[in-house]
């Protein structure tokens, strides 16, 4: 046990920044709601932790659980849907630099918000720069098929991010 603790305190060290962006990317910048789907995520790390096979690099392993805890909330949270919006952005006559930066990534999120599932998983994977062939990995898909299916979601997130629909 004491061995299982001390596994989980280093991977949680070295994982929970790449995973918080990657949920962060997922809540559309909602830190708050980035965290509690972190805090999910490494409580699922922490039951499973133990009958981890080591078929794939524990980062691997970790964002597979890091997605699919993201996916299956957003998915609950469609069927439950609440009134709260936690992500406007007050658009003040002062348009300094700051302001434009976090519009410009509202965009930006609100675009990744319209791919599919699969595309919204690669592309955050992507931004999080994880390498090719481990995005490959994670999403049991070919590394070929998942360069191509990148340069294709990005040129769909320009057209969005321009106003054009996806």
């Amino acid at each position: 046990m004491k061995h299982l603790e001390i596994l989980f305190k280093e991977v949680y060290r070295s994982n929970y920044p790449k995973v918080f962006r990657l949920c962060l990317g997922y809540a559309r910048g909602d830190e708050m709601l980035a965290s509690d789907l972190c805090q999910e995520v490494f409580i699922k790390v922490w039951e499973n932790l133990a009958s981890f096979r080591k078929d794939a690099a524990i980062a691997t392993w970790i964002y597979r659980i890091t997605v699919n805890t993201c996916l299956i909330y957003f998915r609950n949270k469609k069927r439950n849907p609440t009134s709260n919006n936690t992500n406007t952005i007050q658009d003040n006559s002062d348009e300094n630099l700051h302001q434009t930066k976090e519009k410009n990534i509202d965009s930006l999120y609100a675009c990744i918000d319209k791919l599919s599932k699969d595309n919204k998983s690669i592309i955050l994977l992507e931004l999080e720069g994880i390498p090719q062939k481990e995005i490959a990995a994670i999403m049991g898909i070919n590394h070929e098929a998942i360069r191509v299916r990148i340069h294709r979601i990005k040129n769909e997130l320009t057209k969005c991010v321009k106003n054009d629909i996806i």
